[in-house]
């Protein structure tokens, strides 16, 4: 096991909210049944929540640890679960609130990586009042390809890359289907990488390999012709920029616990952000589980990690309310 990431808890009431009323329901589901199980083979006694059949308000907290957030999308990542749990004086994994919402709004996350210096695709928003004569001019300023996408949606729902103005309009279509807001972005050609990171400690990279046109919701959860490559081909120079780029990201958007962040490179070796995922998904086809086991941490040991970060965190501010 990597030296950096360690755990030794005492046994726990942990309670798992997963699920939810999201268009990601399913693949939410699947973390927490996967963290709840790794979590439970640890010693620690699990409680399991559905947001969409029980209320995060009225539930009894007072003998719970810690909760373990596997909500993705909407009211999950979006920070609307974090202010309830944080009104209630609940511990929970991941970011706070701020930095959910931030991080789920691809367009305001984007404008803070412009504001910060770091490298991330030319955008346009477009809402789905806009005349389509305003969709196609912006589309045309940020030029084709590009990535037609939800503004805030995850597990590349609603993501369509269009090559010309002639498949805008259905593209924007299945994106309003989702959201109100739509990101146009310049796309990107050339190799998908994604990084883990627990709080400022990054995971090892992965290179992501798919015959899809991009690393689709197919890809990304049941294609097991999926590659998943920790590339030993590039340099250690190249390693340390995508990695160091990739903890800024995290530290410009305030996240904290594990995240995951989405980078391009394209054909000349430049690296760009796409965006920052505040719960990452914890399936067997994810990502941040394959990068943890690179280093020798099995799935317990992951979720024991990252409740340890949230415990401490909890203690910090805790500490913090009480002094004020």
């Amino acid at each position: 096991m990597d030296g950096i990431f360690h755990s030794s808890l005492k046994p726990l009431r942990v309670a798992v909210l997963c699920g939810g009323d999201s268009a990601e329901r399913s693949v939410s589901l699947k973390s927490g049944a996967a963290v709840a199980t790794a979590i439970a083979a640890r010693g620690h006694e699990v409680v399991s929540i559905d947001p969409a059949s029980t209320s995060l308000d009225t539930f009894d907290w007072s003998d719970i640890d810690v909760a373990f957030l596997a909500l993705h999308g909407t009211f999950g990542e979006d920070g609307g679960v974090q202010q309830i749990l944080e009104a209630h004086d609940v511990v929970f994994t991941g970011s706070d609130s701020e930095a959910s919402k931030l991080a789920f709004s691809k367009s305001a996350a984007k404008e803070r990586f412009t504001l910060s210096g770091i490298s991330t695709p030319e955008y346009a928003v477009v809402h789905k009042d806009d005349a389509p004569a305003r969709v196609i001019e912006q589309a045309a300023a940020v030029g084709y390809p590009l990535v037609v996408k939800p503004n805030c949606q995850g597990s590349s729902l609603g993501v369509v890359i269009v090559a010309e103005e002639a498949a805008l309009a259905d593209a924007v279509a299945q994106s309003f289907a989702l959201d109100s807001f739509c990101l146009l972005e310049r796309a990107i050609v050339g190799a998908e990488w994604t990084l883990g990171v627990i709080d400022d400690q990054p995971l090892p990279l992965i290179r992501i390999g798919t015959d899809h046109q991009f690393f689709d919701f197919e890809a990304k959860y049941t294609d097991d012709a999926t590659e998943y490559h920790f590339d030993d081909s590039i340099s250690a120079e190249f390693r340390e920029q995508l990695t160091d780029i990739g903890v800024q990201a995290c530290r410009t958007l305030g996240t904290r616990g594990v995240a995951r962040v989405d980078i391009m490179v394209d054909q000349d070796m430049q690296p760009w952000i796409l965006e920052v995922n505040t719960i990452p998904g914890m399936t067997d086809h994810s990502l941040v589980p394959k990068a943890a086991a690179k280093i020798g941490l099995d799935m317990g040991q992951l979720c024991e990690v990252v409740i340890e970060r949230a415990l401490s965190i909890g203690k910090r501010e805790r500490e913090l309310r009480r002094a004020s």
